[in-house]
């Protein structure tokens, strides 16, 4: 598709910042592994942990199209940071939107816009993943109207340092979806503590915690929607949010790209260029050739949803993030078998590139369920 001159001139904007402020923490972040706190104050002065609030609340006012150009130019350089990009959309934001009462909307849209507030999304267990409807974490009513919830929560990213974290339990028995329901929780309510941290290969420095709820009692004014509508809420949130996991991975896909192609153009062998040898330039062909195939689907997409057309809304975010995030594997695969030994090595950031890639192809719903998704459109 072809951006407006307003997001041609916020995609540039972004991609100086990037260059100036994400590029250059990229490796240490890896290499630390701790949430980067001053970026993400950045970030929010920017308007970028809050690029989704809508205007008439203090915020930019983005869409998902601007998301993903944010997150796509972010991207280039650090997952963990395209992934501080709209933090709290998905964890406070889109659910409040599109499910929110009004007094919910004032509340915690209105912080959101400030840029100081950090979300989280509480839905995986360590038994449950793409299985939801078997989550255990409970909420039961009590006699005075308020919930107790009680149950763990693992691989939760920011887990351990959001403000607040959108937990989504079962109200009543069964695995029926209207057993479930959303709770949005101040993480300083009691009851509520940090379990293990995630030893993981890639996107560093993006902290996953186990959550663990005890006899944490809140009130019925953090429900989200009506009780029982937690499950179709949670799908809902998962089907806006997952263009943009494919947006941080057409990032990867293009930084490593012009990481291998820089490379290949510098470095010699038999006397020329490798960029020179025809084998390698196939292979930088097929490279961008996906990459710009993805960015087409990844846009189109976008702009459908942003239309207000969801007719398609499960189908086609499904197909964004499957096929984005898979050819952003292969491409950074390639790129650091380009590279050789350059690019597996950590003075280069290829090696983190196709690390991080990785993980997009399982979070959100792996790509096994995005397929699943996509065929149960095609054929119901």
């Amino acid at each position: 598709m072809a951006f407006t001159e307003e997001q041609i001139a916020f995609r540039d904007m972004i991609r100086k910042f990037a260059e100036k402020e994400v590029e250059p923490r990229a490796a240490e972040i890896d290499e630390s592994d701790e949430f980067p706190a001053d970026l993400a104050k950045k970030f929010g002065e920017m308007g970028l942990l809050q690029l989704w609030v809508p205007e008439e609340y203090g915020g930019p006012g983005g869409d998902l199209t601007t998301v993903c150009i944010a997150k796509e130019e972010i991207g280039k350089y650090s997952l963990t940071a395209s992934a501080l990009c709209g933090n709290n959309s998905i964890g406070l934001i889109l659910p409040i939107l599109h499910m929110g009462t009004d007094e919910q909307k004032k509340k915690y849209l209105t912080e959101s816009a400030t840029g100081t507030k950090i979300a989280a999304v509480a839905i995986t267990e360590p038994q449950t993943g793409s299985d939801v409807r078997s989550m255990k974490t409970t909420a039961k009513r009590t006699e005075n109207g308020t919930y107790v919830i009680n149950g763990r929560k693992n691989w939760i990213t920011w887990g351990g340092h959001a403000d607040y974290v959108l937990v989504f339990a079962k109200t009543a028995d069964g695995t029926d979806a209207d057993a479930i329901s959303g709770f949005i929780v101040d993480t300083k309510t009691e009851g509520f503590s940090l379990g293990r941290k995630e030893r993981k290969m890639g996107r560093n420095g993006a902290p996953n915690h186990e959550l663990i709820f005890e006899n944490m009692e809140v009130p019925e004014s953090c429900m989200l929607g009506a009780e029982g509508t937690g499950f179709k809420s949670c799908m809902r949130i998962l089907d806006l949010n997952r263009p943009t996991i494919a947006a941080s991975s057409l990032g990867l896909a293009q930084g490593a790209l012009d990481t291998a192609i820089a490379y290949c153009k510098e470095r010699t062998q038999f006397g020329r260029p490798v960029a020179q040898f025809q084998a390698m330039q196939f292979k930088l062909a097929d490279m961008a050739m996906k990459t710009e195939a993805s960015r087409a689907l990844l846009y189109s997409v976008a702009a459908e949803i942003d239309s207000g057309d969801h007719s398609r809304l499960a189908m086609i975010a499904a197909m964004s993030k499957c096929f984005v995030t898979d050819m952003a594997m292969e491409v950074t695969d390639q790129a650091v078998n380009a590279m050789g030994s350059a690019g597996y090595s950590k003075d280069y950031p290829v090696e983190r590139m196709m690390r991080d890639a990785k993980l997009n192809q399982i979070i959100e719903g792996t790509n096994e369920i995005q397929r699943v998704i996509i065929g149960r459109q095609l054929t119901r």
